[in-house]
């Protein structure tokens, strides 16, 4: 599914001796590369960055940051990772979902209006698999009922939002605050965990700072209850190589989604990947949809080639989340994505002799 080794063989001087640096420098936490880093990605993405210890506490990061009451409610969607509500329910705060599109798997921007009451407070939108949700229509319902605008954008660093007037703004520095993880197989992936937050308030920014080290505003002088979140020195000096990459990779990803596009778009039983005009698709993951999905993926596995389901059950069904109060037929749109859905190997690494393979068995199984 994800070909870490061999990228980093593309990388390999650069990455050892990156981390040779660490070594000897003895720097191996909240200064060093990983300052070096932080300014090397805020450039990049033309915001601040605060780096952490990965997406799940970047979430918890920018949710404290707001001051947020328990009971205040946030509007999500059922199908995503867990993180984005298991953060949202360990703080107090209330999920409330709205169904994705079909074609994206992204929120449904025409539907959270309804889902609006007067504890809403926030609109946690998911870039899932690569491409932005509806961003410029989150906002503007965001402006009309005065609600905060955090983006759970793991999974789609350096993907280009296009807003109607040509504006671009990358995925996470859209809203009041984005998050992101550096989980090994994302699109800008470490060796091991790591997140960040990104925003455009220089406030939220020192807070977010301060709440990362503890609350700490000087040496043992603590003005807020923080958290102990940290990204490596090791890791960031892997992740400021990596940076130097990131859009050549993201090209290399596209390029994948087009041959899989290319030779997959005749057949009837499965459905490609939807695109929109107003976001890039930089292909996390390169999902189909296909009725037999669990044979198929059967299928291909006896073949060699791997596959996975991103995700198998809606989160308003999980066990953990019953006390919500939802029930199976809530969210028709993602209850049946969780049966149809597969995600195709997607990495930087895929060559055409491997995608012919993996499509040509797909056409077989069909």
């Amino acid at each position: 599914m994800s070909d870490i080794y061999g990228q980093y063989l593309t990388m390999k001087a650069e990455i050892d001796n990156a981390i040779q640096e660490v070594i000897k420098s003895t720097r191996f936490l909240k200064s060093g590369k990983v300052l070096d880093f932080e300014k090397k990605l805020a450039d990049y993405l033309d915001t601040n960055v605060v780096t952490c210890g990965n997406g799940t506490d970047a979430l918890q990061l920018a949710f404290m940051a707001l001051n947020l009451e328990p009971g205040d409610e946030v509007i999500t969607t059922p199908f995503s990772f867990v993180s984005t509500v298991e953060v949202l329910v360990l703080m107090g705060l209330k999920p409330v979902f709205v169904d994705v599109c079909p074609a994206t798997f992204n929120i449904d921007e025409t539907q959270i209006e309804n889902s609006i009451t007067p504890k809403t407070k926030a609109i946690l939108p998911v870039h899932l698999f690569g491409q932005c949700a509806n961003m410029e229509a989150i906002l503007k319902i965001a402006q009309k009922h005065e609600l905060l605008v955090v983006e759970d954008a793991c999974q789609a660093l350096g993907t280009d939002y296009l807003f109607a007037d040509g504006t671009k703004k990358k995925a996470g520095t859209i809203g009041h605050i984005g998050c992101n993880s550096f989980f090994p197989s994302k699109n800008l992936g470490a060796f091991g965990d790591g997140g960040a937050v990104f925003t455009n308030d220089t406030f939220w920014a020192e807070t977010i700072r301060l709440l990362a080290n503890h609350g700490r505003k000087a040496n043992y002088e603590y003005q807020r209850v923080g958290m102990n979140s940290r990204l490596d020195s090791i890791q960031a000096a892997i992740l400021e190589v990596k940076l130097k990459y990131l859009d050549e990779h993201i090209k290399a990803r596209q390029k994948a989604a087009r041959f899989y596009d290319e030779h997959l778009h005749d057949l009837s039983e499965i459905k490609l990947p939807g695109r929109t005009e107003y976001s890039e698709h930089t292909f996390h993951q390169y999902t189909i949809q296909a009725e037999a999905r669990d044979e198929l993926k059967k299928y291909l596995e006896s073949k060699g080639i791997p596959s996975m389901v991103y995700y198998p059950k809606a989160l308003h069904l999980q066990k953990a989340y019953t006390d919500l109060g939802y029930r199976k037929g809530d969210f028709p749109v993602s209850e049946k994505l969780t049966q149809t859905v597969l995600s195709l190997p997607m990495h930087t690494e895929l060559d055409e002799q491997q995608l012919e393979y993996i499509v040509n068995n797909i056409k077989e199984f069909f």
